[in-house]
């Protein structure tokens, strides 16, 4: 009897760290993953199982938005760009804008088509006019996400149907941070209804909250069988941006509630910051054997961090004792460590201002010298 109670907590316990919930209608239950983060510095601020791996969905065709924005800003694309939708495209099932191959449609509709009615068929369109296939394309979606330190995810394919594509809400949240920076996806993602073809194609976003949510940034609402209820949700407030990510929920409330949670916690309880530290805090280092007796270390950029509202940051020196020469301007000497409490936020490298030369036997002596008669 004691064993079996003991398993029965094991079990018990095991569900409760899962954060398994059962439906009501039978349905295989779904793991939830959420993350909170600030999107300039890219800082988690919260969340639940936020590395755990889950079926992405529809969250998938946030990266092939992300591929397309990096072309527009490489000029490889305009917004403007005629495309015309491939045989791949008019076969696609699910969310449509009803494409037939080979009709021309610009950049900025079928992104539109994507982000706002989550179109399967103009998502794959975008695939292939940059890849040429969407095959290809999905190998450039996993070298995105690698490039991007997004280490839970593996796309299948660019739309989310196939239930091959893997994230964690953490990875997705590095992509919502990214996308961020790309200004002129904004009003793609906060616009919550929209027509093509002249009127005859309409879109309506999932994202309720872009009619409601003050200062909503967007970015994508999804479902679907394997993935449950998804939303990416990032807002700016008082100069400070949050992205949240919500994976698994059992019902389209669910995520719309988690998400609002979470922002609130960023925005009520952290504020962005940046290091109060200056060349001051710098003394020079002393060279041996070099034509100076000493350098000055650089600091190299500081960079904002979020902390949470009564924080600070304090600063730790680590260089070495001395330099040996030659010295070369800009040679890495040490590092400035930043941390808030006894958690480290980041590391700047400190750098030689000036070189410095190695003595040679003369100099040395000139040095003897001056010593002696001083």
């Amino acid at each position: 009897m004691h064993n079996l109670i003991l398993r029965l907590a094991a079990v018990l316990t095991a569900l409760c760290l899962m954060q398994v919930r059962v439906s009501a209608d039978g349905r295989p239950p779904f793991r939830y993953g959420s993350v909170l983060m600030e999107a300039e510095t890219g800082t988690v601020l919260g969340g639940t199982d936020s590395d755990v791996q889950l079926p992405c969905g529809t969250m998938t065709k946030l990266m092939t938005v992300y591929l397309t924005a990096k072309a527009i800003s490489a000029g490889t694309l305009t917004e403007d760009t005629p495309v015309t939708a491939p045989p791949a495209a008019e076969a696609q099932k699910g969310a449509v804008i009803w494409l037939t191959a080979g009709e021309q449609m610009p950049v900025a509709d079928l992104l539109r088509g994507v982000i706002i009615g989550n179109a399967n068929d103009a998502a794959v369109t975008l695939a292939c006019r940059l890849a040429g296939t969407e095959q290809a394309f999905v190998r450039e979606m996993n070298r995105a996400a690698e490039s991007l330190s997004m280490r839970n995810t593996v796309f299948t394919d660019c739309t989310g149907n196939d239930a091959g594509n893997l994230s964690s809400a953490h990875d997705l949240g590095l992509l919502c941070c990214a996308l961020l920076q790309y200004d002129f996806l904004t009003p793609y993602f906060t616009t919550w209804r929209d027509f093509l073809r002249e009127g005859a194609t309409e879109l309506v976003s999932e994202n309720r909250l872009l009619k409601t949510y003050e200062g909503i940034l967007g970015l994508k609402a999804g479902h679907g069988e394997q993935s449950g209820y998804t939303l990416a949700l990032a807002a700016e407030k008082d100069g400070m941006r949050c992205a949240a990510v919500v994976l698994g929920c059992e019902d389209t409330d669910e995520r719309f509630t988690y998400a609002k949670q979470l922002l609130h916690t960023g925005f009520t309880e952290y504020h962005v910051m940046t290091p109060d530290f200056s060349a001051e805090f710098l003394r020079p280092l002393p060279v041996r054997h070099g034509t100076e007796t000493a350098v000055l270390p650089l600091s190299g950029d500081l960079r904002a961090v979020a902390a949470q509202n009564g924080a600070a940051l304090s600063c730790e020196i680590l260089l070495p004792q001395y330099a040996e020469a030659p010295v070369t301007a800009g040679q890495p000497l040490g590092t400035a460590a930043f941390f808030c409490g006894d958690s480290l936020v980041f590391e700047v490298p400190l750098t030689a201002a000036d070189s410095v030369e190695k003595r040679d036997m003369r100099a040395s002596l000139g040095i003897l010298l001056d010593n002696l008669f001083k």
